[in-house]
């Protein structure tokens, strides 16, 4: 059973505390500033937690050690190493805000220690893999083979976000200049450029969905649209890539967010230059990107030690 301030939480978490007004002013805060919808909602949520683990309890009844009560009882509550940790790096912005503010003068989240989590990084496609995947007719997996084989060629071909792909409407298409408007986290805009594949797959999937469209009396303008004629969801653009590269062979734990990773490691092991690939995949900082180093690494390591003959 979770601990009492998680079952407290559907009935305190309204509660008019120093802490729950504190959260909601915050929460607003990132509203103003267009925070990401996941950020703000992950936030939300993690610092409702906190709020009704603290209580009636002022800012300077809570310290460290108050703060990594709540972590434990997270534990306690069977969250994740990963969980944990994100909700300590919500308490830890909620605390800069609160100094901001000029509510508190000291952050006692920056004295808990973050859980280790373990390095575990994504399995990557193979560039061949990736090709036997785009390749070749759509298999029958694809409801929708025009839009589905323009979704794995932006995905793929661009490296854009999930979020990213299903936010594209026509409009932001600039064909001649073979670049498309993305906004990203933040609703950061960058011009991404696409390639002939991209160009072809266009070409076949328009025509496609004016008929969707007109056959169904509406008017969208999203760019990737489903068989009713409304704009593709997240949820169904992870599903339908799942489907289809399961099809094709590869691990069923292939997302939408794998083909970025992909993106990223081929570029690299192509030869292309870190800041540019950070420029396309529109990451804030460089220390993102070079995760991407340590992929491309692994996929060295990967073929010395199944070809090399001294290694084995």
């Amino acid at each position: 059973m979770p601990p009492w301030w998680v079952l407290g939480l559907m009935t305190t978490s309204k509660a008019n505390t120093t802490v729950s007004k504190a959260v909601a002013n915050f929460l607003r805060h990132l509203r103003e500033r267009n925070a990401s919808l996941h950020t703000i909602k992950a936030y939300s949520r993690d610092l409702s937690l906190f709020a009704a683990y603290a209580g009636s309890r002022g800012w300077n009844q809570i310290d460290h050690i108050a703060v990594r009560g709540f972590l434990s009882q997270l534990y306690e509550a069977g969250l994740s190493k990963p969980s944990v940790a994100r909700a300590l790096a919500a308490v830890r912005s909620l605390y800069r805000w609160l100094a901001r503010e000029g509510l508190v003068e000291q952050n006692p989240a920056k004295l808990v220690a973050t859980p280790k989590l373990p390095k575990k990084l994504p399995r990557v496609p193979t560039i061949e893999e990736m090709n036997s995947v785009i390749d070749g007719a759509m298999p029958e997996a694809a409801a929708f083979p025009e839009r589905d084989r323009l979704m794995l060629e932006l995905l793929y071909g661009c490296g854009i976000r999930n979020s990213e792909l299903t936010g594209i409407n026509v409009d932001d298409i600039r064909l001649s200049a073979e670049a498309i408007l993305i906004r990203g986290k933040g609703k950061k805009e960058r011009y991404v450029p696409f390639g002939d594949a991209v160009k072809t797959a266009l070409a076949a999937y328009l025509p496609e969905r004016q008929k969707v469209l007109g056959a169904s009396g509406k008017h969208s303008a999203a760019l990737l649209i489903n068989r009713r004629g409304g704009r593709l969801t997240t949820r169904s653009v992870g599903r339908i890539i799942k489907k289809i590269a399961v099809a094709r062979g590869l691990s069923p734990d292939v997302h939408p967010h794998t083909l970025r990773h992909a993106f990223g490691t081929h570029m690299l092991e192509e030869g292309a230059d870190l800041r540019a690939i950070q420029e396309l995949l529109g990451h804030e900082r460089l220390a993102t990107t070079q995760r991407y180093t340590q992929l491309s690494m692994k996929h060295v390591l990967d073929v010395y030690d199944r070809t090399h003959p001294r290694a084995k």
